[in-house]
This record gives C-alpha cells, structure tokens and sequence, in this order.
C-alpha cells in the first residue's frame, strides 16, 4: 500500500456528483478532480469538452461524494491479540464502511505507552493497512492509572492524543497533572469516564429491566461523577478535555452547561448507542453487552437531540472486537465490545432518514468535527486537501450480514438489521481501497 501511494500521480475526475462538504457546509452537483493524491478543484463543470487521455474519468451517477470518514475510536488487537483483529484486517472493514483514518486506542499487549510502541503501530500500519492509522497513546503507563507517560515524547513521535482506552483515570491528582501537561503541548487528553468503583459489579444499565432479568447494574451516575470531577480539575488547567463515549441524558446535560460556561471540551457518542437501548439485552444476546452499557430509550432520545444540537460532537464505532470463546458466556461474564467499523456509516444515515439529523449534520460527526479535534488535514472537501473519499448510495436499503462483514470476529449487534445507505467506493490519497463491484480490491 506504502509503494502504490508513493505512484499515485495521475488524475482523476468524479463527475455527475453531489458533492458534500460538511466543514464548509457545501453541498452541490458537479464534478471533483484528484491529482497526485490530492484535490485539485471542484465546480458544477471543471472541464468545457471532454478530459485528456491522462484524466481517469468516475461516473459518480448522482451520488453523494463525500470526505472519508475519520474513526476516532478503534480498539485493534495487534499487538498482542491479533486473533480479535490486525491492523490490516481492521483497515480493510474500515475501508468497506467508508472510514479512511482509524485512531486506535493504547489498550494492546504491549500497551502503547512509549515511542517505541507509537513507532511500530505507525510501521505497521504503513506496511499493511489500506487506511490512514494514527495511535492514541496511554495516558498512564501500563493503562495502571498511577504513573503519567512520556507525553511530550510520545506526542513528538506521533500519538494525535493520550487515554487510557476502556479504563478511567480514577486519581484526580494525576489526571489534573496529565491534563496541564497536555496543555503545554495542546494535545488532546480523551477519558473514558465511568467511575469504576459503580460500575465494576454491573454489565447492563441499572433500573427496572436489570432486576427483572436477574443482571447487576451500572448506573448513570457512574457516568456522570466522573465528568463532574474532571471539569472541576479542567478549571484548573487550560487541556483539551476530549468524553471518548457518552450514553446518559444525565451527561448531556452537563456538558451543556460545561460548553455554555466555555471550557475546552469535546465529546463523542457511540453508533449502538444511537440505535439500541437496554430492552435489545432482554434476550441476554451478549453482542449487546457494552461498556457504558446501553441505556434507556429515553437516553438515546436525548443522544440524538444532543448531536443534532452539536452538543455531542461526533459519532464513533468503539469498535472493539471480540474472540466467541469471550462472548459465549453467560452475559454477566461475557466479554464488553461490538464491531462497528462497517456499519458506523449506516448508524449515521438512519438518523438522517428518520428525519432526527440532518444529513449535514450526520456527515459533520463522521468527517470534519473529528478531524478538527485531532488536528487531521483531512475531513473536508477543497483544493489541496487529501483526497480521502467515499462514494456512497444514501439511499440503497440493505440487511447487515454479520459472517459477511471483513472484520475478524463477527461480534455486532446490527446482525439482521435492516439500512439504508450502502459504500460504493472508498479512496484514500486517491487511491481506490474498497469498490463494493470488486470486493477484494484492496487485499
């Protein structure tokens, strides 16, 4: 993959395109051109007769050409655990679900907590991946929450962020230190805020439904204490604060009064979080079993209204792959973790088609807020810009087909689940790395 970006030096025109540009809020028919891997102009009309013989010509056919999605949490097994997923396995779904940069999180075996780790992970991924990688580094060393990382190092060596993955940073000291160092080098601190002491005896949301079927409980306020304790130390500290996953009203709502009180703060919402709730775990199916759990109906009504009024900043896969042997269990010792990385895209359209998002809106949480977050040049459509693409039929209806899906374990909850909105390709510098007509493309 690294040799064939390195010739990509030809041209490519989409024509017969709606042409989505979620930054700028653009959305136009036209034609889009791609030189050397970049995008070289767009317009209703780029060339007055027909292009040179040098040009390749992509009949877009009225679809929607939009930025190639940017993943801002990937949970991938390599290393350590590459019988869950590699990096070139969790690159080829990526690029069958539009998604053309993945940001993995530090949680491997090694942990990803020195220069050393952020090396091989960005070695690798030139090696073998289709997609754009770029590793989150631990905030802590050995993800134990007791001793900060080399930040400025590991930042140096190409870490776009620090966390500790799954896990919360529990000692406020060392996390009101971790942010004011980040702040030094504006780098980004993301949290998994739940506070574990709640939420260790639990695997599903606390209330009415937990007890009928016989389940421990996380509650939301798990949630919420730890996002209330971190703003009080982001006072403190001028740090980019990043939420890798929220799942409550409850935390909607501060974070609310946290962006209106203007403190640096971001948030992500998961795609099962914006399609299920707690009733999806009655049949005890562990593909539901997530971490923070799936919530009420009435907190994924509230999650929806938060990202259409831009409070939530951005969609995410969690994608966390996991081994069967970790998921056929009964459900309160199966494994936490779905697959997500081909079906984050269908997540966004259905908010859209149910008329709860605007289309804009859905793309803007996929493309260009993530990559303003992480400080990416891509995300967006204009001249000079990567030319990280996907083509897409927004409005194509198709049934998910879990054995069907490029990932290595097949652990998704959407299994039967109808969508509408299907890839047609995917580009990344240019390059095509998924066409849905030639499925093996990209291996």
């Amino acid at each position: 993959m690294r040799e064939r970006r390195r010739s990509n030096t030809g041209k490519t025109l989409f024509t017969n395109a709606r042409i989505i540009d979620p930054r700028s809020g653009s959305d136009i028919r036209g034609q889009l051109l791609v030189e050397q891997g970049k995008i070289a102009d767009m317009a209703q009309s780029l060339f007055s007769g027909a292009p040179g013989s040098d040009v390749e010509v992509i009949d877009c056919n009225g679809h929607v050409l939009a930025p190639g999605l940017i993943d801002m949490r990937v949970f991938v097994g390599e290393p350590g655990a590459e019988h869950k997923e590699t990096l070139g396995s969790a690159s080829r779904a990526a690029a069958a679900g539009g998604v053309t940069t993945l940001i993995c999180m530090p949680n491997t075996d090694p942990v990803i907590d020195d220069v050393a780790l952020v090396d091989f992970i960005e070695r690798r991924a030139r090696d073998t991946a289709i997609v754009h990688v770029h590793p989150m580094a631990a905030l802590t060393k050995g993800l134990k929450g007791e001793q900060m990382t080399e930040m400025g190092l590991l930042a140096e060596a190409g870490a776009v962020g620090f966390t500790d993955g799954n896990k919360s940073l529990v000692d406020a000291q060392i996390m009101r230190r971790a942010m004011t160092y980040a702040s030094n080098f504006g780098t980004l601190i993301a949290q998994h805020a739940e506070e574990p002491s709640l939420a260790k005896a639990g695997c599903m949301n606390e209330g009415e439904l937990a007890t009928r079927l016989g389940l421990p409980g996380v509650p939301a306020a798990a949630e919420t204490i730890m996002v209330e304790r971190d703003l009080r130390l982001l006072e403190l500290t001028s740090a980019r604060y990043h939420l890798s996953q929220i799942s409550s009203a409850k935390t909607l709502d501060i974070l609310h009064r946290a962006k209106d009180a203007g403190h640096s703060i971001t948030c992500a919402v998961s795609a099962h979080h914006l399609a299920l709730n707690e009733n999806d775990v009655a049949s005890y199916r562990t593909f539901f079993k997530t971490s923070p759990p799936l919530r009420r109906e009435e907190d994924r009504v509230a999650l929806v209204a938060g990202l259409s009024a831009r409070t939530i900043d951005v969609i995410v896969s969690s994608h966390d792959p996991q081994a069967p042997e970790n998921k056929r269990l009964p459900f309160a010792q199966a494994a936490y973790g779905v697959v997500g990385l081909e079906t984050l895209l269908a997540v966004a359209l259905e908010l859209y088609h149910n008329g709860h998002l605007a289309l804009m809106d859905a793309l803007r949480a996929v493309t260009s807020r993530p990559a303003e977050i992480l400080g990416l040049p891509s995300g967006h459509l204009s001249k000079g810009a990567p030319a990280d693409l996907v083509l897409m039929d927004i409005d194509r209806p198709y049934v998910v087909d879990a054995e069907a899906l490029r990932s290595k374990t097949k652990n998704t909850p959407f299994d039967g689940r109808r969508f509408q909105g299907r890839v047609i390709k995917t580009y990344v510098d240019g390059i095509a790395v998924y066409d849905e007509a030639q499925a093996d493309l990209a291996a």
